[in-house]
């Protein structure tokens, strides 16, 4: 308890001086970590309490009970630090808000079908809490497999003595009757329940799970990086002394900070506000860095295999419309020749008539093309 009572009382309040105490507690809830030791503590100390009277007695077990379970969740914090398990803290915190969202949309399909069989199968129940357990306790087993099909199905629903009395059923002297009326009807959803439950939502809550794996995956590093000075910064806020002793070294800090008003020299060592000097020589040196790293990512992108594979694909294609185009060219060309040769016999026919005609008076001869030459122009 002492150790959590020293991570519950942050040195924000002690050593940063220039920060309202309203500022201070609501930059202290931030962190899930200080919830976590506020609820531990406060759980302790409520067992504590109960286990002190007698009629509260047994509750007191049970909270202190799940003290142990929030204290055991709070060594998980340890782990931070590693470099492979730390950012598994952060995907697993991401998931649960996925969950969350999972939870929701199973939430209304699970109460949906549970009121419909309720309404179907025990219409004339009246202990709330039966119905309770058979609208969501009940639907919520049978998605891991636990189906009474001697409660649904009534070929296999045994014979017993059974009532519709209101006033009998809740005073528990005989069980509600079970409605066999649209029997069917409860089979046809259980199976629409469980197909939608067990296939379509477990594979969307798969799906979201392996999106934040890889999103968060390909950054692990750089969130090892941001766990780990956070780590530091808290832990260099913290007093020397272990517990119990820290309550000295509390005191003495509260008299340094509060009455002598000593400034505090850790504040000093993970500085939030710059200089104006400082700050634009910083903003300069990141700016420097940043185009640093463009070129060297630029670079290594440039000399990567897949990045040569990507522009030789780039040139082969470049090559092959080139061909391409060649040969749609010489298609148009042998159609042209093909053409011309039409015309050719088309207008040697011509002058053939009109030779053998009377017609056309005309002694001189017609011109012809030499048969070599046309070849030669033919081929070329």
């Amino acid at each position: 308890v002492c150790v959590r009572v020293r991570v519950s009382l942050p040195q924000t309040f002690f050593v940063s001086m220039d920060m309202s105490v309203k500022k201070k507690v609501k930059l202290y809830f931030q962190d899930m970590w200080n919830i976590c030791d506020i609820l531990a503590i406060g759980l302790f100390a409520v067992g504590v309490c109960a286990r002190m009277f007698r009629d509260w007695y047994d509750a007191g077990r049970v909270v202190l009970c799940l003290d142990f379970m929030v204290f055991s969740f709070r060594l998980v914090h340890i782990f931070a630090v590693h470099k492979q398990l730390g950012p598994k803290i952060i995907i697993v915190g991401k998931m649960m808000k996925d969950m969350f969202f999972f939870l929701f949309f199973l939430g209304v399909w699970l109460m949906a079908y549970g009121v419909a069989t309720q309404g179907l199968l025990h219409h004339s129940e009246t202990r709330a809490s039966w119905i309770f357990r058979r609208v969501f306790y009940r639907p919520y087993l049978q998605i891991f497999g636990q189906i009474p099909l001697n409660e649904l199905d009534a070929a296999q629903i045994p014979s017993s003595n059974c009532t519709d009395d209101p006033v009998a059923i809740l005073m528990e002297e005989l069980p509600p009757c079970t409605n066999t009326y649209a029997n069917w009807l409860v089979i046809l959803l259980l199976t629409i329940f469980l197909l939608v439950a067990n296939i379509l939502l477990v594979n969307l809550l798969i799906a979201m799970f392996s999106y934040t794996f890889n999103k968060v995956q390909e950054n692990s590093d750089i969130y090892w990086k941001f766990q780990r000075y956070k780590l530091i910064v808290e832990y260099h806020k913290r007093p020397a002394l272990p517990p119990p002793f820290i309550i000295v070294s509390h005191l003495n800090i509260f008299i340094k900070r509060n009455i002598r008003r000593v400034p505090s020299v850790k504040s000093k060592v993970f500085v939030m506000d710059f200089p104006e000097s400082v700050a634009s020589k910083l903003m300069t040196w990141e700016a420097v860095q940043k185009e640093n790293y463009l070129v060297c990512r630029n670079r290594a992108k440039r000399e990567s295999n897949m990045e040569q594979l990507k522009r030789t694909a780039q040139k082969v294609d470049t090559v092959l419309n080139y061909i391409t185009d060649i040969k749609e060219h010489e298609r148009r060309l042998r159609v042209l020749e093909k053409q011309v040769d039409y015309c050719t016999e088309a207008l040697t026919w011509l002058i053939e008539s009109l030779m053998q005609s009377d017609l056309v008076k005309n002694a001189k001869p017609p011109p012809t093309l030499p048969d070599s030459s046309y070849k030669r122009d033919s081929r070329l």
